[in-house]
């Protein structure tokens, strides 16, 4: 995916407040043409590369992209996958996230993705030879993992599966999840962020039981998602 470089020059101001970070975005009416949905869709990702032409995207300040609902923020939302050698059963990178300087409205939330948002610092990053890919859209989603995590064992596949969509909520209104999964060769991971609490692999149908039985305790593209790819038809 590439993005508009319009008013995009990365800053080299590292003082500079969240709210100030330019970051990717796409206009809501574009998302619409396509068709609305709630939830997490793999058909929806294969019908929408409109969504992330050059000519569609563009960068804008994180503080009124987070107000305004005329645009859609794209975000990596990164699952690591493992499966057991002998069972097949995957599991899931899991964690709670703290009360410390993450989205304040998902603080406390349980949830299994890792990501953020696409800034204008990406744009000029370069991602040759990696797992990722090489266009925006990876350097972003590369980005992330290495300021989250700390990968102890290779990444054998990474792939974006799906998108999730909740028009239901704040955060949902101004944000659209580009969902990846990657699948790790063992289940070695730990956090490098504080805000990436009680952190580890967990099953995953020990985790949609859970889902089932406290769903106000998952952040809801977590619920989405995770239903999404493995909840039995």
């Amino acid at each position: 995916m590439s993005g508009s470089l319009e008013n995009a020059a990365p800053t080299q101001d590292a003082a500079r407040t969240k709210d100030d970070e330019r970051v990717l975005v796409v206009p809501t009416r574009l998302f619409r043409e396509g068709g609305v949905f709630h939830g997490f869709s793999t058909e929806e990702l294969a019908r929408r590369d409109a969504l992330f032409a050059p000519s569609a995207t563009r960068f804008m300040r994180r503080g009124d992209a987070e107000r305004d609902p005329e645009f859609k923020q794209l975000i990596p939302y990164i699952i690591f996958v493992c499966e057991d050698s002998t069972t097949g059963r995957p599991s899931v990178f899991a964690y709670r996230r703290g009360d410390g300087r993450g989205e304040k409205r998902l603080r406390s939330k349980r949830s299994v993705g890792v990501g953020g948002h696409i800034n204008d610092v990406d744009a000029t990053a370069a991602t040759d030879g990696s797992p990722f890919g090489t266009d925006l859209f990876s350097a972003g989603a590369a980005r992330e993992i290495a300021e989250e995590v700390v990968l102890g064992a290779p990444i054998l596949r990474f792939e974006r599966v799906g998108l999730v969509n909740d028009d239901e909520t704040e955060v949902g209104r101004v944000h659209l999840g580009v969902v990846c999964v990657a699948t790790l060769a063992a289940p070695e991971l730990t956090s490098n962020e504080p805000d990436l609490a009680e952190a580890g692999f967990r099953l995953v149908d020990e985790l949609l039981a859970e889902i089932d039985a406290e769903p106000e305790a998952f952040e809801t593209w977590t619920t989405l998602a995770l239903r999404g790819l493995y909840a039995k038809k």
